[in-house]
Formats: C-alpha cells, sequence, structure tokens
C-alpha cells in the first residue's frame, strides 16, 4: 500500500530569510491527518538566504539529523561542538535532556537548502550527544547507502532510534530495491528530481508511505536524490 505526499500538499512558512515547506506538523502548521510516520515526525524542506539563519534556540529530547542538498551549513552547539555541513554530510544531534544550537548560512552569496529531520529517541533524558561523517556521492550512486542507524552498523551515523535512514543518487532508469518486513513501514522523500516508486510518479518534495508491500522498488526518470526511512511499524 502506497499513501503519497505531493510537495504542495505540504506546510509552507516563508519570511524574509527562510523558507520552509513541511511534510509534517511542525510549527504554526498543524495537520492532524500529517503527524509524522511511526519515529519520523519532522521532516522540513528549508532555504535559507545568504548571511541568515536560525539563532540560538533549545530542543530536548529528540534525534535531530541535518541533511544539505546545496550550499552550506554552520552549526554551533552547547555541547561546544562546531562545523560547517555540507553536500554529502550527514550530521545528527542527540537533544536529550537539553541542548541548545544555531544554524546559520555562512555564505556571503549563495543560499543553502537543507532538510531538517526529526526522529523519536528510543528513551528520553539521555546524555546530549553530536556525530557528523560524510557519504561521497559514488558510495550512493544507484544504491541505498545506510546513513543513520541505531547502532551505526555499516560506518553510518549512530543515533538512538529505532529509524534506519538511507540515502541514494539515481540516474534516467537507473533502479533500487529494498525488502519490507512486515514489522517495518517505510517512508520515502524525494530529495531532488523525478521519481517512480513501486510504479507510482513522484517529483522532488513529494512523499510517500509503504507498507504491506513485500519490496519497495525506485527508479530515476531522471537524475534523482531520496531518501529512504525504514521505521518500526508501532510507534
Amino acid at each position: 500500500m502506497l499513501k503519497i505526499r505531493n510537495a504542495h500538499e505540504r506546510g509552507h512558512f516563508k519570511n524574509n530569510w527562510l523558507d520552509s515547506y513541511h511534510t509534517f506538523s511542525f510549527g504554526e502548521y498543524y495537520d492532524p491527518n500529517h503527524m509524522g510516520v511511526s519515529v519520523l515526525r519532522v521532516i522540513n524542506d528549508d532555504k535559507v538566504i545568504p548571511g541568515a539563519g536560525f539563532p540560538t534556540h533549545p530542543h530536548k529530547n529528540m534525534e535531530i539529523v541535518s541533511y544539505v542538498l546545496d550550499g552550506a551549513l554552520e552549526h554551533k552547539d552547547s555541547m561546544g561542538n562546531g562545523s560547517v555541513i555540507r553536500p554529502g554530510d550527514v550530521q545528527r544531534m542527540s537533544a536529550g535532556t537539553g541542548v541548545t544550537h544555531s544554524e546559520f548560512n555562512p555564505s556571503d552569496e549563495n543560499p543553502v537548502n537543507f532538510l531538517q529531520i526529526w526522529l523519536l529517541p528510543n528513551a528520553q533524558y539521555t546524555q546530549p550527544g553530536y556525530e557528523q561523517k560524510h557519504f561521497p556521492a559514488p558510495d550512493r550512486q544507484g544504491e541505498l547507502k545506510l546513513l543513520v542507524s541505531g547502532d551505526g552498523r555499516d560506518g553510518s551515523v549512530s543515533a538512538n532510534t529505532d529509524a534506519l535512514m538511507y540515502g541514494a543518487l539515481l540516474d534516467e532508469g537507473q533502479s533500487l530495491s529494498h525488502d519490507i518486513k512486515p514489522d517495518r513501514v517505510l517512508y520515502v522523500h524525494v530529495a531532488r528530481g523525478p521519481v517512480e516508486v513501486n510504479g507510482q510518479a513522484l517529483n522532488r518534495g513529494d512523499g510517500c508511505q509503504v507498507s504491506a508491500e513485500p519490496q519497495l522498488e525506485i527508479t530515476g526518470r531522471a537524475t534523482a536524490e531520496v531518501l529512504l526511512f525504514d521505521l518500526p511499524l508501532a510507534s
């Protein structure tokens, strides 16, 4: 069964420096029919103009993943971490008992487009943590590369969650597949380009929940980038 979430149906927030689309309820956007899928609670598609960003703000009891599509994102937090996230990088911040951080576009010329992803943790009020890794494009080309997991397997970023997050790059006509276990549900987010998911055409910003099917198949209809979340069926 496929449940498609079209890009134009997402929540939208825009001010003088931020243009953000919300796949699930977030901030002032509330839709009781789109509160998340399993432990996946936020996918925000954010664009920030040069020289602007999110000032220091708090988080608690959430696994927060940042994934840059274009440009660069500068991160600073109360744990003493400071880094710049670029395409191919995956950053995970475990908020746990509480952490503050800021996210800023350090460029004077180019906007930054990134995905902000929130995952519910396995346990609350844990020690805050941070990890960042780079996943080269060749490692994601034509295959699902594990980016985030609960145990850091296969070189992935570790997180306090039962979710698995994969990333893939596809050329036109290139396909990949992923088995769906009976106790799991999948969510596909199309980060860029057109794809076909189990026979259904999806475009940039679209998403698709997949369950009660034996296998997922994704095919690029042109150059594309996708994220796949493999999630526990019960949330």
